[in-house]
């Protein structure tokens, strides 16, 4: 399934730019995110309000909580 999403023109531009021959956009942005990139490799850069950086720190500290707390629970199971 395909979702649309909205960009600025900036961001377009850098992902145009990035763009292999044959690549999607979405392969583009698949490739970059199992490359590895951090949140601070966006700040400042207007693509993300304040608001959203916000947004972003809580999900990932929630996501951190989460892979502790399976981490525990595998270990339970392992004993």
């Amino acid at each position: 399934m395909a979702r649309t999403i909205a960009i600025s023109d900036e961001v377009y531009e850098m992902l145009k730019k990035l763009k292999l021959p044959g690549e999607s956009f979405s392969d583009v942005i698949k490739r970059l995110i199992k490359r590895g990139g951090r949140l601070s490799d966006i700040a400042g850069s207007g693509t993300v309000t304040k608001e959203g950086w916000e947004e972003l720190k809580k999900l990932r500290e929630k996501r951190e909580r989460l892979d502790e707390e399976r981490k525990k629970m595998l270990m339970e199971t392992l004993r």
